[in-house]
């Protein structure tokens, strides 16, 4: 088994698309366990010509949204589901810290592991490093639920 999820595979796992989809690729999943996202930041990204202009940096609530697709990832490949069936949600967020900025030409890894899973929800803790540096840490959780 690969533990590389190649962007195909992303756009399978995931209902998000542009300019939505935040994650790219991901590797070193391990079912049930924790992945690391991918994401190349370009100069293009719909956010940088509002935030801010002449000094663009990514929102922090991207980044957060970014680390909480890669768990959704891991999880509809960890539970087994695709999107057509389930729709992962977001619960929350707690012990949030954003430590540097993210600017165009960055290339982000998103470390993201599972500290409990009960019942469908999953809780994660996850980081953002941006060229090597840790840009965000949170702790986040999510539930899978059936489509109607």
């Amino acid at each position: 088994m690969s533990d590389r999820i190649e962007h195909q595979e992303i756009l399978t796992l995931l209902p998000h698309r542009y300019p939505f989809l935040l994650i790219d690729a991901a590797e070193d999943y391990k079912p049930g366990e924790s992945i690391v996202g991918i994401k190349a930041v370009t100069a293009n990204e719909p956010f940088f010509p509002g935030h801010f202009p002449g000094n663009p940096v990514m929102p922090g609530v991207l980044m957060i949204e970014a680390m909480a697709q890669a768990g959704a990832v891991l999880m509809y490949k960890t539970l087994d589901v695709r999107p057509d069936a389930a729709t992962v949600f977001f619960m929350g967020t707690d012990k949030v810290r954003f430590r540097s900025p993210v600017r165009p030409g960055m290339m982000l890894r998103m470390p993201v592991s599972v500290t409990a899973a009960r019942h469908g929800v999953f809780k994660f803790k996850g980081e953002v490093y941006a060229d090597g540096v840790r840009a965000v840490q949170a702790e986040f959780s999510a539930k899978a639920v059936e489509n109607l």
